[in-house]
């Protein structure tokens, strides 16, 4: 029998109503019944369930020997029976983290200035961040994050050219599965701001896992076995990723998600049995213009 250890769902939107921001401070909700805590470190939040580790949220920038500096990523992502499931920093991509959502193209009236998936005149700054213990057991984690650029300045000061607004759900553990629910929101701050990824045929970017692979990894879909190619791949709805990540080589896993409301569902996967990550192909390599407006 399969242990999933988690399913994770997207959805990706240009625009939601814009949440207040609470500069330098962790908002903490709870209800008596909490099941989960976040705790602050130096440089994120530990969210546990009942003592166990679940995820960390990176929030202050890190990098590797002065390179590669990101923020506003997960990582570590523990398995139901402790083990670690993704990796960061890995030495084949060091730009790629834990679970992230990046787009290699970020365009400004026609001006290119920044590249965030492989980290190019690129910064982010987490602005606010709130913990929410719901009903039911749920975990809310939202965020509030600033992208800024060496190249978008005035008067000489890099100045936030695009807001993002993310809400991650964390659902108490089942008996083989945990569910985490994630709603990541796009506002440009300038007019005529574009994303897109990669400018070649597989046109990468969007939602992305960088998951330790075993040498045994599997994928499948609604319509059984998907295999990796070099360009993007069909799977309607999801994509399994399973081998054996669990203790002692326990059978485990990952489902992500594609929900049906997302934008050009369904989306196409870029899947890989070593050395990346595992990402679905939004937009695509032709860029896309992100609202103005909340709606």
């Amino acid at each position: 029998m399969c242990l999933f250890d988690f399913i994770m769902l997207f959805q990706l939107f240009t625009k939601m109503k814009e949440a207040l921001i609470l500069l330098g401070l962790i908002t903490i909700g709870f209800f008596a019944d909490a099941q989960f805590r976040v705790d602050e470190t130096e440089e994120g939040v530990m969210i546990t369930e009942r003592g166990k580790k679940v995820l960390f949220y990176q929030i202050n920038p890190k990098n590797a020997d002065g390179k590669y500096e990101r923020c506003n990523y997960i990582h570590p992502l523990w398995g139901l029976d402790g083990n670690v499931l993704t990796e960061d920093f890995p030495e084949d991509h060091l730009h790629q983290r834990g679970v992230f959502w990046a787009w290699h193209q970020i365009w400004i009236d026609g001006q290119r200035i920044g590249d965030g998936w492989e980290i190019k005149d690129f910064e982010q700054q987490v602005v606010d961040v709130e913990f929410i213990s719901k009903e039911k057991g749920i975990a809310l984690l939202k965020t509030e994050v600033d992208w800024k650029s060496g190249l978008w300045l005035k008067n000489g000061i890099k100045i936030p050219y695009l807001k993002e607004n993310t809400s991650i759900e964390i659902y108490p553990q089942k008996e083989n599965y945990r569910r985490i629910d994630f709603e990541i929101s796009l506002l440009a701050l300038e007019e005529n701001l574009s994303i897109g990824g990669s400018e070649d045929v597989k046109g990468y970017s969007g939602f992305s896992v960088r998951m330790i692979l075993p040498d045994d990894v599997k994928f499948n879909g609604p319509d059984g076995e998907v295999e990796p190619q070099n360009e993007a791949v069909q799977s309607e709805g999801y994509v399994n990723i399973s081998g054996s990540v669990g203790m002692e080589n326990k059978s485990g896993g990952i489902i992500m998600v594609d929900y049906p409301e997302n934008p050009a569902y369904p989306q196409p996967w870029i899947l890989r049995k070593k050395k990346s990550m595992q990402n679905v192909v939004f937009p695509g390599r032709e860029p896309i213009i992100v609202s103005t407006e909340w709606p």
